[in-house]
């Protein structure tokens, strides 16, 4: 994993993990929310077959966590990998609540393009 770059493409909605060479190996696809408060909110992981099992996705969820603590944000997640990974560490992924999460599925229910 020590040879994983992972940078965040905000215009493009997307933690990217990268390899040595900077081909893109995995990412998280996820949208900004403002109210009721500021948040990332990742709506889906994708690690490519031949990286799968190398902690890609793990390290890609951390990234995601700390970016939006460095910013004051939230992070509401509505990815199925980041909720799981959220909930085997607590202590790195503090829970949204319920208002949040609620506004960021109705978010994305008004954006289906965001997917």
């Amino acid at each position: 994993m020590s040879d994983i770059h992972i940078r965040d493409d905000r215009e493009a909605g997307r933690l990217e993990a990268l390899d040595a060479g900077g081909e893109l190996v995995g990412h998280i696809a996820y949208f900004t929310l403002d109210a009721p408060e500021a948040a990332l909110v990742p709506v889906h992981t994708i690690v490519e077959p031949a990286h799968e099992g190398q902690g890609i996705a793990g390290s890609l969820a951390r990234e995601l966590y700390a970016v939006a603590a460095r910013e004051g944000k939230q992070v509401a997640p509505l990815c199925p990998y980041v909720v799981s990974w959220a909930a085997r560490h607590p202590d790195e992924a503090p829970p949204a609540s319920p208002e949040l999460l609620g506004a960021a599925k109705l978010w994305l229910k008004e954006h289906p393009e965001a997917r």
